[in-house]
């Protein structure tokens, strides 16, 4: 499926954003602050991706991306690196299921040549499980940057065409690790971060972003309509003036 780029046509726009996009940032921060491991903020951070999930589906969003592993999180300390690898495995053993029998599709975006081969396996078995369903989208950004995105599309192009020559947007984009995915038009960063941290560059280009400062184990339904809100507000003109977005009425 072909997907509208925002800087060079209007994507249709509605009161609920088809897709939201979610840098989870402050698990540890959450848990140092009670006084806990780290390892208790990402667990509570994992329970908090099913309530999100679930507030997708109910207010009826297409597309839910989440930022679970930069490429840069490899300078993490080994231990807690190893912590999330063991909860990414535990979280594909235990939610997959349910996803699929909510008619949930699971994506996992990234550079995944790097993860041991068991998790390797995992994420195609699930991927594979739940390709053919047909309801919210959950894509999981591992061990992802935005810069990778770019460059290993580029390299696609190039050997696919054998050529350097100049190439346009509609050749680069449908090879970028998103091609499947509309681009987000909510940008969510939980934690107080006011930045977006090589993720998804090339497809924020228009969205629109909402920063809290709430952890992201604390980030709920709630949350969520809370930002909805903020992005409701918002005019999305891309590139044009207030009078063309509201129309030949007010000319």
């Amino acid at each position: 499926m072909t997907h509208i780029s925002s800087t060079k046509a209007v994507p249709s726009t509605g009161a609920i954003p088809k897709h939201v996009a979610i840098i989870m940032d402050g698990n540890g921060r959450w848990a140092t602050k009670r006084f806990l491991p780290r390892v208790a903020g990402h667990v509570k951070g994992v329970e908090a991706v099913r309530g999100i999930v679930e507030a997708c589906v109910d207010r009826g969003i297409s597309f839910l991306t989440l930022f679970a592993f930069s490429s840069e999180n490899w300078r993490r300390p080994a231990d807690e690196v190893s912590l999330l690898m063991r909860l990414f495995v535990s979280a594909l053993e235990k939610e997959v299921a349910r996803m699929h029998a909510n008619n949930i599709r699971l994506k996992v975006v990234g550079d995944l040549s790097r993860f041991d081969s068991q998790l390797q396996k995992m994420i195609q078995i699930a991927e594979a499980k739940t390709a053919n369903n047909t309801g919210l989208t959950v894509s999981i950004c591992a061990n992802y940057g935005g810069r990778w995105d770019i460059i290993q599309a580029v390299n696609q192009l190039n050997a696919k065409r054998n050529t350097n020559g100049e190439i346009s947007e509609d050749d680069l984009s449908q090879y970028l690790s998103m091609a499947y995915a509309p681009e987000p038009d909510l940008f969510i960063r939980t934690g107080g971060e006011t930045r977006i941290s090589n993720f998804l560059l090339w497809q924020l280009a228009y969205s629109e972003f909402y920063f809290t400062e709430t952890f992201w184990p604390d980030f709920d339904a709630a949350a969520l309509d809370v930002a909805i809100q903020s992005y409701q507000a918002r005019e999305r003109r891309f590139g044009r003036t207030s009078a063309q977005v509201a129309g030949p009425s007010s000319q």
